[in-house]
């Protein structure tokens, strides 16, 4: 009797399997093209005997094996016209009977995750790989997200996966001893994705949100697989930011500050898991610079009203992370914190510290910082400089739109 299974359900199995069982297929078969083929493979095989005989008890085993021998059939057909993939399908079948398809497929998908953040590529084909091949986006979401065009990013991937082929990439989770760096990679690659997606470096709209919505699921598994402090702290910091989405736009589309949201918008269920996170990752005394930034975002989330911000301590908080990442960004930050506990003259004086240092006289957020401090003194003509270039630096339209209404303000 012909069991009937609809479509639906094995879209279903695909949406909710289909990185897994890639992962395991790029382990077994050792090459991205081909294990994405046997992905392919694999499923239309399930599509043609699973209306047949039933969806069989471990779908996602049953799946991983057919795209293994998949691959291997394919390798042999294609091995009259090079006696080099003879004996590639050789050595995969010997070792599909060696090794059994068992529960180590559990952890191919952190495997993929560090093959594809490993430092030896590129801090632009990490990302690319990563949300390729982790999180399923198409070249095209990825361009459009990143405002650049597909053949541009299919390029990146290409060379990408050509590069973990040539280095010769181990496919496996880092020893303990090489964790911190290779952990480092990608944690670095997951806030970057997250950022441009909370706060797109350019174009019309503020946010993107399948790029944020990205990093935290995949933060998430990380967190679930080797919940490492550092990688919690990560994760709570993009659920303290994500929590105050709902607030960040008005009606119009133009965006608010921080101190003039509604916090009641705020999604409490996020601030409460990324506060149980920090609090964890502080108490290992193994956190880092991702750690003391949520921290910083969970005393803002703490306040149920501006005035109500405790900035000593995120002062302080400031002054530890500095310690962590010395960088002109973060002093840029402190500067902002140390005006509203010591008043804007105090900060005013280091904003001006860091542009004649240098190192932010591009930077638009600096200048929009020093526009505010000057306003907050009635330093009018040089509030409205300061938020001349700002505008002039911004490549955001709707941080444009937001520093010319406070231009405008003047």
């Amino acid at each position: 009797m012909v069991a009937l299974i609809p479509q639906a359900a094995i879209d279903a199995i695909y949406r909710a399997e289909s990185r897994r069982i890639l992962a395991s297929l790029i382990r077994l078969l050792g090459d991205f093209e081909l294990a994405e083929e046997a992905l392919q493979e694999a499923f239309a095989a399930a599509m043609e005997q699973w209306p047949r005989d039933g969806i069989p008890q471990n779908p996602r085993a049953w799946l991983v094996s057919a795209g293994r021998f998949k691959a291997i059939d394919g390798l042999r057909r294609r091995a009259r016209f090079s006696a080099s993939l003879n004996a590639i399908a050789a050595e995969l079948e010997e070792e599909a009977r060696e090794q059994p398809i068992g529960e180590e497929i559990e952890d191919d998908r952190l495997r993929l995750i560090f093959v594809c953040c490993h430092p030896a590529l590129s801090v632009e084909a990490r990302i690319a790989l990563t949300l390729r091949e982790v999180c399923d986006l198409t070249t095209e979401q990825i361009a459009r997200a990143f405002l650049v065009s597909p053949a541009t990013i299919a390029q990146r991937i290409v060379r990408a996966k050509q590069k973990v082929r040539t280095a010769r990439i181990p496919y496996e989770v880092p020893a303990r001893s090489e964790l911190p760096e290779r952990l480092d990679a990608v944690l670095k690659v997951l806030y970057l994705v997250f950022n441009e997606g909370y706060f797109a470096s350019s174009g019309e709209s503020l946010t993107r949100t399948e790029l944020s919505g990205e990093a935290i699921r995949v933060a998430r598994l990380l967190v679930e697989l080797l919940p490492e402090p550092e990688a919690e702290g990560l994760l709570a910091l993009m659920l303290l930011h994500e929590a105050r989405r709902p607030a960040r736009l008005s009606a119009d589309g133009l965006a608010i500050a921080l101190d003039e949201q509604d916090r009641t918008l705020w999604r409490r269920d996020l601030i409460e898991e990324g506060e149980h996170l920090v609090e964890r990752a502080l108490r290992s005394r193994r956190f880092g610079p991702y750690t003391l930034q949520a921290a910083i975002a969970a005393v803002h989330s703490e306040a149920i009203c501006p005035e109500e911000t405790d900035w000593a301590q995120i002062v302080g908080l400031y002054d530890a992370l500095l310690r962590f990442d010395p960088s002109p960004v973060v002093e840029l930050n402190r500067a902002v914190a140390v005006a509203q506990r010591d008043g804007p003259a105090a900060g005013l004086e280091l904003v001006d510290a860091l542009l004649a240092a240098g190192d932010l006289s591009n930077y638009h957020l600096c200048y929009a910082a020093r526009a505010d401090l000057c306003r907050r003194l009635g330093r009018r003509d040089e509030a409205r400089l300061a938020y001349e270039r700002a505008i002039e630096l911004s490549k955001q339209e709707v941080d444009r739109l937001f520093l010319e209404r406070r231009l405008a303000s003047l």
